[in-house]
């Protein structure tokens, strides 16, 4: 396993921190652990660090080589369009049906008027 040369665990709700050992994969020349609940920092070895930032995307990770403030490097990344902030997406919905209504009677109001 030590030859393994390309790993993607992207999406598939992990937790709990990165192994320490997986820093003995020495061979490995692509990694995606983006978009699960791992959490801490990621274990110090040149062969984790040289990876691209966004290979850890959407957890809740920090240290080499992501930028010195972790918390943005928490994504959202739900497959149904839904917001953990509840009110922003009831205001999209609320504009939503606001334009739908205004359009509807702008194209039937005349119609019933002049009948």
């Amino acid at each position: 396993m030590r030859s393994l040369e390309s790993l993607d665990f992207s999406v598939n709700k992990l937790s709990g921190s990165i192994p320490e050992s997986m820093s003995y994969l020495t061979f490995l020349s692509h990694l995606n652990l983006s978009f699960n609940n791992f959490s801490g920092i990621i274990p110090s070895s040149t062969q984790l660090q040289s990876f691209d930032p966004s290979s850890y995307n959407g957890n809740h990770l920090y240290g080499l080589p992501l930028p010195k403030k972790h918390s943005a490097n928490v994504a959202i990344h739900n497959g149904g369009g839904r917001n953990d902030n509840g009110f922003e997406m009831e205001w999209f919905y609320f504009g939503m049906l606001f334009g739908f209504g205004m359009g509807f009677w702008s194209v039937f109001a005349p119609v019933v008027i002049n009948r």
